[in-house]
């Protein structure tokens, strides 16, 4: 039997009922039976929910900032923090005492591919566990994948994860990796293997990774490698730069709008690589050095954070500079950070003790400030 999508907020009737058919082919019918996607402790709602995940760098202390609601939420206290990594649900810590401090946002949405469903529950801490700095991560439905600084990825077992338990379910040596569509691809000795399985493609110097709605990016000396599955089975195509780019200017982090095929990565000295997944070809933006970067989607703009403290918008097809505003006043400390969804962008302010919401489609316009009283020195956004 099929189930259809349930809307836990039945009441408000956004999004419909529930039919069910039977086995001999009937007419669907009504049920009562426990909603298509039910998450027990949490509620469904009809948008997304989104939140910034801020870590405190002087105090250590970690919120959850609603940007619905705008209330400002302390979930946790670790000592040197040094990072903050997201997989959409959950953030993880990098410190420098405990190694790897797991926060649950309580915000999160389920691509069913022609639709979400958004999830909201109690954010909490999941707790902590060793590693070195600095810290990564990847996840799907059953694993999330975590990879320290010394090339050790452990794997979480997910699942417990969503039920407040933070188990590990063994670890792995790579150079990077992502658990996709039910297995574990792993970046190791040149190459890009499923984990238990065959190579899928040459993948030299493996750094950063992606996941898109087309398949897995991981960085490579000489481009990207882009892993695809198809009935179970793994394919591997390198995109290539157009030219071999300067020394410290290869892309080796990749940022984007979840869901989007439009990534974008630091160039060092020499601006912004833009990366088109679906067309297969790269473009260097020459914005010079930036501090953030990231990508809104195949037709919006690349964002890109100065040293200056200015916040760009350019054209990812022509590469031509659309909008530009001063954002940040300097000079910049912290880690400035640029989070990116489907209508807005967030840029969190250390020296500022400020995030600012910017609608990227209307000239960078800066739509929210937020104060929230401490530092935000590290964030992430969840919910999306």
């Amino acid at each position: 039997m099929r189930r259809c999508t349930v809307v836990a907020l039945a009441l408000v009737g956004l999004l419909g009922g529930c039919a069910q058919e039977s086995g001999n082919g009937a007419a669907p019918r009504v049920t009562d039976e426990v909603p298509h996607g039910y998450v027990e402790g949490a509620e469904e709602m009809a948008e997304p929910q989104s939140r910034l995940v801020l870590a405190d760098g002087d105090t250590g202390k970690v919120h959850v900032l609603d940007l619905l609601t705008e209330k400002t939420t302390e979930v946790a206290e670790a000592e040197d923090v040094r990072g903050v990594a997201g997989d959409g649900r959950f953030a993880y810590v990098t410190t420098g005492t405990d190694g790897l401090r797991v926060i649950d946002s309580g915000a999160w949405a389920v691509d069913h591919g022609d639709h979400f469903h958004y999830y909201r529950a109690a954010a909490r801490d999941l707790g902590a566990v060793a590693g070195r700095p600095p810290h990564d991560a990847a996840a799907d439905t059953a694993t999330a994948a975590v990879r320290g600084g010394d090339g050790t990825v452990k794997l979480l077992d997910r699942a417990r994860m969503e039920k407040g338990e933070l188990v590990e379910k063994g670890t792995i040596k790579g150079a990077a990796a992502v658990p996709y569509r039910g297995r574990l691809l792993v970046a190791e000795g040149g190459a890009v293997r499923v984990e238990g399985g065959a190579d899928v493609g040459a993948c030299v110097d493996a750094a950063g990774t992606a996941v898109t709605r087309r398949g897995v990016l991981f960085g490579c000396a000489d481009g990207a490698l882009l892993v695809t599955e198809k009935g179970g089975a793994f394919d591997g195509v390198k995109i290539r730069y157009p030219r071999k780019p300067a020394e410290g200017d290869r892309a080796k982090a990749f940022r984007h709008r979840p869901g989007s095929s439009t990534l974008a990565a630091r160039a060092g000295e020499s601006g912004t690589w833009v990366l088109d997944v679906a067309a297969r070809t790269w473009r260097l933006l020459k914005t010079g050095p930036v501090v953030a970067v990231s990508a809104a989607g195949e037709d919006a703009p690349v964002l890109s954070l100065t040293k200056d403290g200015v916040l760009h918008a350019h054209d990812p097809a022509s590469g031509k500079e659309t909008a530009r505003t001063k954002l940040l006043t300097g000079p910049l400390t912290g880690a400035p950070d640029l989070q990116v969804d489907t209508g807005r962008a967030y840029v969190n302010d250390p020296a500022g003790k400020a995030v600012y919401e910017i609608d990227y489609n209307d000239d960078l316009r800066r739509a929210r400030t937020f104060k929230p009283g401490f530092t935000p020195t590290y964030m992430t956004e969840t919910g999306r």
